[in-house]
């Protein structure tokens, strides 16, 4: 692939699909099976917050699922406790059950060993604050992309919408 822009399109899956693999191996290391690797890293998101369900989305803290679906599991599995806000009846909040922190400490100390095994595999504190950095170039891009539309986006590039995607016979 000549496109660097589409390059790192594919490595952002690649490298998100990885580690959700390599959670998924931790989780199966603690012989923890009730909880998936998405939900121990919303778990992991949540720290020692409360929150809605409607602030976990917006602050990110899921992988592209059905965040209510994995908020009702978690609840299940007593790693997550939940309360009723005293302000909105409609709104629910979520914290960490003791369980649910023991798991997150479990996951802070893998990320910790991970940290520490990165200068081992030449990854060095500026290379991924660099990675950082345009990260989130990008995402303010898409953000960006996403408020102006595709017409809008298009604008000065000589292509109508559509036009660059279109499929010859």
């Amino acid at each position: 692939m000549d496109n660097p822009y589409l390059e790192v399109i594919s490595y952002l899956e690649r490298v998100h699909r990885q580690f959700l693999e390599v959670v998924k191996l931790e989780l199966e290391e603690l012989r923890i099976r009730d909880i998936n690797n998405v939900q121990a890293m919303m778990l992991f998101n949540i720290g020692d917050a409360e929150m809605t369900v409607g602030e976990l989305t917006l602050r990110g803290c899921y992988l592209g699922s059905n965040v209510s679906y994995n908020v009702k599991k978690m609840l299940e599995n007593e790693y997550l406790e939940h309360e009723r806000s005293v302000h909105d009846r409609r709104a629910i909040h979520v914290r960490l059950t003791e369980k649910g922190i023991k798991l997150r400490d479990s996951l802070t100390a893998m990320h910790r060993r991970h940290n520490e095994m990165l200068s081992r595999a030449s990854v060095s504190a500026d290379d991924l604050r660099a990675a950082g950095i345009t990260l989130r170039r990008l995402e303010n891009f898409w953000i960006r992309a996403a408020d102006l539309g595709p017409a809008t986006a298009m604008a000065g590039t000589g292509f109508a919408p559509g036009e660059l995607f279109e499929i010859s016979p």
